[in-house]
């Protein structure tokens, strides 16, 4: 079940932002930078066993912020990807604090759900802290690194449409690599001894692998439905 809620769940999501681009435009792909940036954060609290190795859950729908800064880049321009990357950021923020502001209130005697509360987001400061620093380091990293890409290609090729799926995975696999090991040892570091730690690094990073490339066809799709004015 495991396996099959994995594998349906990534052109759902991947599908998701396309019809957001195709039905809202450009802010369409910022709602779902909010969207993703909280519930990633909390499904990543979560720790199953798929295709044999412990993973985190989350990295499915983190991988969906790099196919929309993606697209915002290639469509729009550095700045409106830069936008979705602020975006995540204060949405982080925004977070942080109000979950922190829910466990300080008095629960009512007939309140059932603040022990869930207090063992779900009591953990959140560090996992949304970690995430905040490495979102922050690794997208703005992400849309340098597509535009390095695209400006390489360009020079070399002469022609700044080709080779999207030379930027698009050139930069997503580096920045995941990136952010594999940043956002495992910031958030998780002392929570689980090492082997577990490399076994949620390998996976991570072996499931960010396959999504960054599964996610070239979308961003093919996404540039069909509105073409960058160049």
């Amino acid at each position: 079940m495991n396996e099959l809620l994995l594998i349906l769940s990534l052109p759902l999501i991947y599908g998701a932002v396309v019809a957001a681009y195709k039905f809202f435009g450009r802010i369409g792909l910022y709602a779902w930078t909010v969207f993703a940036t909280i519930v990633a954060n909390i499904e990543v609290l979560l720790l199953v066993e798929a295709f044999g190795i412990e993973q985190t859950l989350g990295n499915i729908l983190f991988a969906s912020t790099f196919l929309v800064t993606d697209i915002l880049s290639e469509c729009f321009g550095k700045k409106e990807a830069q936008v979705s990357v602020d975006l995540g950021i204060v949405t982080s923020i925004g977070f942080i604090v109000l979950s922190q502001l829910w466990l300080r209130y008095q629960p009512a005697a007939n309140d059932w759900a603040m022990p869930s509360f207090q063992i779900i987001f009591s953990n959140t400061p560090r996992v949304m802290l970690a995430s905040l620093l490495v979102y922050a380091i690794v997208q703005r990293f992400d849309v340098w690194l597509y535009h390095k890409w695209w400006d390489f290609s360009k020079a070399k090729f002469g022609d700044s449409r080709r080779f999207l799926w030379l930027r698009n995975n050139g930069s997503t696999l580096l920045s995941q690599l990136l952010n594999t090991v940043l956002y495992s040892f910031g958030a998780f570091g002392g929570l689980y001894d090492m082997n577990t730690l490399m076994s949620i690094c390998l996976s991570s990073y072996a499931i960010f692998f396959i999504t960054s490339l599964a996610d070239t066809p979308f961003i093919y799709w996404a540039r069909r439905i509105k073409p960058r004015e160049v």
